[in-house]
């Protein structure tokens, strides 16, 4: 379902899931290079759009990008982008953090969410699937690739935030999964099928599947399993293909991107 593309001998991934639209999780290899730049890899007329992103829970579309910048260009808080028409691109930057491109095959329309862990407690994803379904969007109709981030397995956190993403699942009631003591919330998680929690030889911390949280949140929407894929790619243990802000505490991100398409 994932396949490794290139451009100008520059690998970057595709998802089968989103093949009826033109997009990329680009690498390291194409560090420096903008989403203004990058956008012509996929298609040579799309217009890019981006946001500063600030690990929140805000999706915003191309025109109330427009509506929001700043004299100076200052791009508006937020973390993700849903187009509106056809041949605009939606972007988001990533290093550990878990990029998510969605695409609509009933009305084309795209959207890349950036999910941290802080963006994933606010139910970011979920978010952006509201922004789809107000516009009209059916939620049989969508598709969504969670790409290249941190895995689980050499992800340590606190058990606190480990319980603060935890809470972001309805578990039937989230009034009362909000107000949950942290040692329910992660037993909770522990009894999942395939649980998104990991043991950690050090007291007081766990391993974390950011990743996995969001499909359990995406299948608690009402997503079937057909309609969600997840990438293997760890950007902690591939060094060679991304970077790693838990890695090396550099401030450098791999771009990835999605281009809206005209339905037929």
């Amino acid at each position: 379902m994932w396949n490794w593309q290139h451009w100008q001998g520059q690998p970057y991934l595709t998802c089968d899931l989103l093949k009826e639209w033109p997009h990329g999780f680009f690498t390291q290899q194409f560090a420096g290079q903008t989403p203004e730049q990058l956008v012509t890899v996929l298609h040579p007329e799309a217009r890019a759009y981006r946001v500063k992103q600030v690990h929140g829970d805000r999706v915003l579309t191309p025109s109330e990008i427009a509506a929001a910048m700043t004299e100076d260009a200052n791009f508006p808080p937020a973390d993700g982008v849903l187009t509106e028409t056809p041949q605009q691109s939606a972007w988001v930057a990533s290093a550990d953090c878990t990029p998510v491109l969605i695409g609509d095959t009933g009305t084309g329309r795209v959207a890349a969410v950036h999910a941290g862990w802080r963006g994933t407690a606010k139910r970011i994803v979920p978010e952006a699937i509201a922004r789809f379904l107000a516009l009209g969007s059916r939620q049989e109709n969508l598709r969504v690739a969670l790409g290249p981030a941190i895995a689980g397995r050499v992800y340590q956190v606190t058990e606190d935030v480990a319980a603060e993403v935890g809470k972001s699942l309805v578990f039937g009631d989230r009034k009362a999964a909000r107000a949950a003591h942290s040692d329910t919330i992660l037993e909770t998680l522990h009894q999942l099928p395939e649980p998104p929690l990991l043991a950690d030889p050090q007291p007081g911390r766990i391993r974390l599947d950011v990743r996995r949280i969001n499909v359990l949140q995406l299948e608690d929407l009402g997503f079937a399993r057909e309609q969600i894929a997840v990438t293997e790619h760890c950007t902690y243990q591939q060094p060679e293909y991304f970077f790693s802000y838990r890695r090396s505490a550099e401030k450098k991100v791999q771009w990835s991107g999605i281009v809206s398409t005209a339905v037929i």
